[in-house]
């Protein structure tokens, strides 16, 4: 069983996703291995991981995009460039 509840993992994933809005793309196994990393293998497993990335892409704080892989994002702004 893990320590990390999965709403932990998703709010600290969507940080990490909002530090590198605009710098990198960040794929879900980057993620998987960035809080995998932070938290021990103990702590969080890549199940544990995937039902975060679900979490956030559910309720609409990220989306999947495609640019050559898929990556997770911050949704775009409302009227905003493409």
């Amino acid at each position: 069983m893990s320590e990390i509840a999965v709403e932990t993992l998703a709010e600290e994933m969507y940080q990490l996703i909002a530090e590198c809005a605009g710098k990198k793309n960040l794929k879900a196994t980057d993620l998987t291995k960035a809080m995998i990393a932070k938290h021990g293998d103990g702590a969080c497993d890549k199940d544990d991981c995937k039902k975060a990335i679900r979490v956030l892409i559910d309720s609409g704080r990220c989306v999947y995009s495609y640019l050559g892989g898929s990556y997770i994002q911050l949704p775009p702004k409302e009227g905003a460039a493409s």
